[in-house]
Parts: C-alpha cells; sequence; structure tokens
C-alpha cells in the first residue's frame, strides 16, 4: 500500500518530469501539493478523514500525470510523419519481412 509520503513524492517527480526546465522550485502546482499535504498531515494515533481524501486525491492526481505523459510519448512515437517505408510500418506492428534469397 502507497504512504502518502510516496505519493507525495511520485506527484513531485511527474511534475518535474512535465516542466520544460526539469525544476520545480517556483511552480504553483507543486507549492499548492505540498502545502496540502501539510495541511492535512496527522499523527498515527489520530484518525482523519481528509488525510485518506488526500491520499485518494494524491493517487487520483498521479495516475492523471502518469497517463498524461504516457500519452505524450506514444503520440510522440506513432504519431504520423508522412509516408513510411514498408520496413519501419512491419517494425511498428511487430512483423518481420520475409527475406528474398538469391
Amino acid at each position: 500500500m502507497s504512504t502518502p509520503t510516496q505519493i507525495l513524492r511520485s506527484l513531485l517527480h511527474e511534475l518535474r518530469q512535465a516542466s520544460p526546465n526539469k525544476c520545480i522550485k517556483n511552480n504553483l502546482a507543486a507549492n499548492y501539493i505540498l502545502a496540502q499535504f501539510k495541511k492535512y498531515q496527522t499523527t498515527d494515533q489520530t484518525l482523519c478523514k481528509a488525510r485518506e481524501e488526500m491520499k485518494f486525491l494524491g493517487k487520483t492526481y498521479l495516475c492523471y500525470l502518469q497517463s498524461l505523459r504516457r500519452h505524450a510519448e506514444i503520440h510522440k512515437e506513432y504519431h504520423g510523419r508522412g509516408e513510411r517505408t514498408v520496413k519501419e510500418t512491419a517494425d511498428i506492428v511487430g512483423f518481420k519481412l520475409p527475406t528474398d534469397p538469391k
């Protein structure tokens, strides 16, 4: 099971990946996420429903950021770049071209 700390670290990692200069020191989203996690920080002896909600929201946003990054990678790889050769197309779908022995 993911702890809130692991979720927070993963969220910050994904924000860093999405940032053009790979720095999130002055990023408003990162500052907001850190403030929310600090706001709902509790001890182990206290039951806090809001903390569980923060954990759920953190996992949801983490899934969203990871999906956005993966979508961009897939789009970049498979987006049409004009005409492809038969070999390139076969490589994309996982086929091998038959060899012509001479």
